[in-house]
């Protein structure tokens, strides 16, 4: 059993887990018994069921302790199976939790949701600043995704967490694909996924580099262009992806640009395959910049990713000037790869009337 604290009142029981640390130094919802109860029952598990141990600290990832952090965050009911998801996602070997955990890096876990369930558990937003304010399912599961790797994994600021500077995203980092309304296949299904499935898929990444490209239907070279700009954001010389190299990162495309691709012929396939391409940089600029990382490379040419589907592409957000890419860490002893996770949406008991109260 998750170990139970006293308190006269819910305000003091907010202070009492604030004096303890485990809280992310936002206002949480106090985890009463009660409320924990139902969280977990909501999940159609057992609630001493082990997803796994979350490093650095090694505590062990109950579905009961994850119901914590969901309540905490101020998840409702329907959050839970898209929660547990995401926190197995993090605790697979590939992933290099606990390594990600204690780098100096800034990265964080980003939850990407593709499927039935974003609808359904949420609804999860996909549109204009998904990655924002404002979209209740989207900041409370990356946000008990975070509480989980705080208070079951020992991350802490400075003694476990030993981020420089950290970004934003280690507060909550979540968002949707907007399936609907992309001109390509959705990305689970070219992860391996069926159509129908729910699948979480997280990377550890830097917070969103904003890639400003007016497009111009005249040009004919308007999509290579684009796909250009996007290269400088997503593995420029200042990443890790350009000098560790071997790693993921993430590219979403505004509505605008996503249309800019499409209309020019291009499918996923073929934008991942261009965008490695366009990410094989001479060794001599490495060497330039970072010498000592550059002396283990024996050709005049690297490349920043050992795969085109190292990179994840998805559509996301408002249409317009700006799409986003997130260049990633890079290290551990996977390369702290991204991973994805269906949801189990089956095991998922709605419970009538639940509430935070």
């Amino acid at each position: 059993m998750t170990e139970l604290m006293q308190a006269s009142d819910e305000g003091a029981a907010l202070e009492a887990l604030h004096s303890a640390g485990l809280t992310d130094g936002l206002p949480v919802v106090v985890p009463t018994p009660d409320r924990v109860a139902n969280m977990v029952l909501a999940s159609g598990m057992d609630a001493d069921m082990r997803l796994g141990v979350m490093g650095p600290a090694g505590g062990v990832a109950t579905v009961e302790k994850v119901a914590v952090a969901a309540v905490m965050a101020g998840c409702l009911s329907e959050h839970i199976p898209v929660v547990i998801a995401a926190v197995q996602a993090v605790l697979q070997d590939e992933f290099d939790l606990a390594q990600m955990q204690s780098t100096t890096h800034c990265t964080a876990p980003l939850i990407i949701v593709n499927g039935p369930g974003r609808l359904s558990c949420g609804p999860i937003a996909s549109g204009f600043g998904a990655l924002g304010p404002g979209h209740r399912a989207n900041a409370s599961i990356g946000r008990a995704l975070r509480l989980c790797m705080i208070n079951i994994g020992g991350a802490r600021p400075g003694e476990s967490d030993m981020a420089l500077l950290g970004h934003p995203g280690k507060f909550t980092y979540c968002l949707a694909e907007d399936e609907e309304h992309s001109p390509f296949s959705p990305m689970h299904e070219g992860l391996g996924f069926a159509a129908e499935d729910t699948v979480v898929t997280v990377i550890g990444a830097e917070a969103p580099h904003s890639v400003m490209y007016s497009g111009d239907a005249d040009d004919p070279q308007d999509a290579s262009k684009l796909l250009e700009v996007l290269v400088i954001g997503l593995a420029n010389t200042a990443t890790n992806n350009a000098v560790l190299t071997g790693g993921g990162a993430v590219v979403v495309l505004n509505p605008e640009h996503a249309k800019i691709l499409a209309d020019a012929g291009l499918d996923r396939p073929a934008i991942l395959q261009r965008l490695w391409e366009l990410t094989h940089y001479p060794t001599e600029r490495l060497a330039y910049f970072s010498a000592g990382f550059a002396e283990r490379i024996k050709s005049d040419t690297y490349r920043c990713f050992n795969r085109p589907e190292d990179i994840l592409l998805l559509m996301a957000g408002g249409s317009g000037l700006y799409s986003m890419v997130m260049p990633s860490w890079c290290a551990g002893a996977h390369q702290n790869r991204y991973v994805s996770q269906r949801v189990e949406l089956d095991l998922y008991c709605e419970i009538p009337g639940l509430s935070q109260s």
